[in-house]
């Protein structure tokens, strides 16, 4: 199963110019933990995440309003091809230590983002139904009569 079947379409996404101030209210309005940087053609260039702005912001006391998206962004974003299969994308998340990834298409234009906590759900889904599936196909449960008490 492809990555494009668990990735979360409605991406959160700003501009590299995009001030931290305006990053954070817009994490606060979408209920997001991290958004996308991208670039004018849709090309995702980083992401920024909740933690990154206290780090790299407030902790080290800069103005929110100065401070430009693409100025602390983490660089280098590891991005996921809509066709790379679930359990690569695990193996992947696991090896760079990293819960959230981009999701681009062919052309490299950002089409989705996916996250531990999808993967995880979806997989819980799957289990689900595989049980649900063994349950119909098994013989009933013989349950033993409780003891009789003397």
């Amino acid at each position: 199963m492809g990555l494009v079947k668990c990735c979360r379409e409605q991406v959160v996404a700003v501009s590299p110019d995009t001030p931290a101030v305006e990053v954070a209210r817009i994490m606060g309005e979408k209920n997001v933990g991290s958004v996308v940087i991208v670039t004018g053609d849709n090309r995702p260039t980083g992401v920024i995440t909740d933690r990154d702005l206290t780090i790299r912001v407030m902790a080290h006391e800069k103005d929110p309003g100065e401070v430009r998206a693409g100025d602390i962004t983490t660089r280098d974003v590891i991005t996921f091809r809509d066709s790379m299969g679930i359990y690569e994308a695990i193996q992947k998340m696991t090896a760079e230590g990293i819960r959230r990834m981009p999701v681009v298409d062919d052309a490299g234009e950002l089409i989705g983002i996916v996250t531990m906590d999808d993967i995880v759900r979806m997989l819980g889904e799957e289990m689900t139904a595989i049980a649900k599936n063994i349950e119909k196909q098994s013989p009933p449960l013989q349950r033993e009569a409780p003891p009789i008490p003397m």
